[in-house]
């Protein structure tokens, strides 16, 4: 798999570091969409996000370290938040599995196109 067009040659794609916990639901010239898994105690290998957004599918708490930075998290289910473009590593330190969905920008804006609304 590619790595986002956005990213830079420090790019260390989670779905190949962390596979256990990430899956691939959709990618094209503009996105990608990753699913992520895990359970109390699981632990990622650090990995690079580009510009994301993520949507939590249920209440989780994390221990995230970012260079020299450690610090928890608590999400509730149901959330929807920005996150720009990161280098980090995490662990489920809560007692229900972590669920969420990363849809990972790749690239600036195309021109618009012409095609109608719908699904591709």
């Amino acid at each position: 798999m590619d790595a986002p067009e956005n990213a830079n040659e420090d790019f260390v794609d989670p779905v190949s570091t962390n596979p256990e916990h990430y899956r691939v639901l959709f990618d094209n010239e503009r996105v990608r969409v990753l699913e992520y898994r895990d359970e109390p105690g699981d632990e990622t290998t650090p990995h690079r996000h580009p510009d994301s957004v993520m949507v939590t599918l249920g209440a989780f708490r994390r221990r995230l370290s970012v260079d020299d930075r450690v610090f928890d998290a608590v999400l509730e289910a149901g959330e929807a938040r920005w996150l720009p473009a990161q280098s980090h590593s995490g662990e489920n330190t809560g007692d229900t599995p972590t669920r969420a969905i990363f849809v990972e920008l790749k690239a600036p804006p195309l021109e618009p196109d012409a095609s109608p609304l719908g699904p591709s």
